[in-house]
């Protein structure tokens, strides 16, 4: 058994080494069948990235280090590599600055950096760029007293060479004043944080040195827009002396701010252009197709690029199919999308691209006879057969018809050429004895008295309408002013003035009737 595991053991060892050989060539063909191979064995491998393919150059990493007490930042700078783990960084400050890598966090580019982590994974990849360091208190990150210890006994042991060192660099004969104790005492039993300038009200700078981050307190170039460490944009009230003389660095990070700046706004320009020749072009088209495939969401059929149509009010796609039926089916003016939780209205341009002539033709019907049917001030042409109607005000009481070229007596409504309202209704009184659509129409008329849609003149005894507005009205044949509601002349016997037999509106102030509207 043992040597079965040795034997698959050895055979996993030379494949490995063959992937790692494939894969450092570029062999894909042979790093597929070598892991193939790997995979049946069952065996635990780990792949990593050699070193040497990270640029091997070091860099100065700017590190922001905040603890939980601070409320400032306090800028560090490490000599680092790209290939460095997170946990050989939190090493590295722990040997440094004497931090145990279980009190650090680090955050890279708003994100918690884990141990087996590189730095060229989180984006460092040249000197400037940045991190930022949280230090924990020992009782936050659960350090226990048996890593004390450790910590402590390493500590004191490094304590010992150092001073043994110390002790070989001593003249023969002894320690002179000081003994081998007083030239290297143990730590204590936490490591203590470095002494770092407290930054936290620092010194004024002079104008040529720039100005400070209000945030993390760190110096900045006067011409630098914002901070350098913590990205904190430049306080509105500084502005950059006349004396400070800006070096090449400097002048080359200002050129390329104005050639990123130049490059940024000609690509807003040209998106801008291309949006506006979308635009023409799309408002060019009556139908506008659905550019990715989607389901009709009222027949569930699936629409590829184009046989769609997406409405321009809601942007909801549907079939053309759906759509005609939902147009043909309306039972109002204005076609509602097909979705039932949508407001937005159809297109007249969408709906005359999307049915057919004698569709359409019905649908402008329907239209026209909704619209008639709705107004408050209709009045349909009294031809038989004749679709002529109209809105009217209320100094209107004629229609001329442009389809019949009848014109309609809106008073009495009734086409009566050559007669006036007055011979018209005396007429109609005495057809209405023989005639059956005379007399079908003199029983409207009665109607219309009975429910007070109509009165008759006061004067000459011709019947009147209100249409619209206050209770003002005048008779077309004696010209006699008439209150609506109280169905009398507006003046007496001596003319306008004369309120003796009139209804007396406005008389000591007070109205005619309760429910005058404004008859003077």
């Amino acid at each position: 058994m043992t040597s079965e595991v040795d034997k698959t053991l050895k055979e996993a060892e030379e494949l490995a080494k063959a992937l790692s050989d494939a894969l450092s060539s570029g062999n894909g063909n042979e790093a597929t069948r070598l892991s193939q191979r790997l995979c049946e064995l069952s065996v635990p491998v780990s792949v990593n990235i050699s070193r040497q393919a990270y640029p091997q150059d070091p860099i100065r990493l700017k590190v922001g280090v905040e603890d939980g007490q601070s409320d400032t930042y306090i800028p560090v700078i490490l000599d680092v590599s790209t290939d460095m783990t997170i946990a050989q960084l939190k090493d590295k400050i722990s040997a440094d600055f004497g931090f145990h890598p279980t009190l650090q966090r680090w955050v890279i580019g708003k994100r918690l950096a884990k141990d087996p982590e590189t730095l060229y994974s989180h984006g460092i990849r040249q000197s400037g760029d940045q991190a930022f360091l949280f230090i924990q208190s020992a009782s936050a990150a659960h350090l226990t007293k048996h890593q004390h210890k450790q910590e402590h006994e390493q500590q004191v042991l490094e304590g010992i060479v150092e001073t043994m060192q110390a002790m070989q660099l001593l003249p023969r004969g002894g320690f002179g004043e000081k003994t081998p104790t007083e030239v290297k005492k143990g730590p204590p039993l936490l490591p203590k944080p470095p002494k770092l300038p407290n930054l936290a009200r620092p010194l004024p700078p002079r104008p040529e040195d720039g100005w400070t981050c209000p945030q993390c307190t760190f110096v900045n170039k006067p011409t630098r827009p914002g901070c350098e460490m913590c990205s904190q944009a430049r306080p509105e009230d500084y502005e950059v002396p006349n004396v400070y003389n800006p070096d090449p660095e400097e002048i080359k990070r200002m050129q390329q701010e104005e050639i990123a700046l130049q490059l940024y706004q000609q690509a807003q320009l040209e998106e801008r252009e291309q949006n506006y020749r979308d635009l023409i072009e799309t408002d060019n088209i009556d139908l506008i197709p659905n550019q990715e495939e989607v389901d009709c969401p009222i027949c569930f059929t699936t629409l590829e690029p184009e046989e769609g149509v997406v409405l321009r009010e809601c942007l909801h796609t549907f079939c053309k199919e759906c759509l005609v039926g939902t147009i043909v089916n309306s039972q109002d003016a204005e076609v509602a999308c097909a979705d039932t939780t949508c407001d937005s209205k159809l297109l007249d341009r969408e709906i005359k691209a999307l049915l057919t002539e004698e569709q359409l033709q019905r649908f402008l019907e329907l239209r026209l006879s909704i619209a008639e049917s709705r107004s408050e001030h209709s009045f349909h042409c009294q031809t038989p057969n004749c679709p002529g109607w109209c809105i009217y005000e209320d100094e209107v009481n004629e229609f001329p018809c442009n389809i019949c070229e009848e014109t309609n007596c809106i008073l009495c409504r009734a086409i009566h050429n050559d007669m006036n309202c007055k011979d018209y209704q005396d007429d109609l009184r005495i057809r209405a004895e023989n005639d059956q659509a005379a007399q079908k129409t003199k029983q409207m008329v009665d109607t219309m008295l009975q429910n007070g849609e109509a009165m008759k003149c006061p004067r000459c005894d011709i019947i009147v309408q209100k249409k619209d507005g206050c209770d003002w009205i005048c008779c077309l044949m004696c010209k006699t002013e008439i209150c609506w509601v109280t169905k009398q002349a507006r003046w007496g016997p001596k003319g306008r003035g004369d309120t003796s037999g009139g209804c007396k509106c406005r008389v000591n102030q007070q109205p005619c009737h309760p429910n005058c509207q404004n008859c003077h």
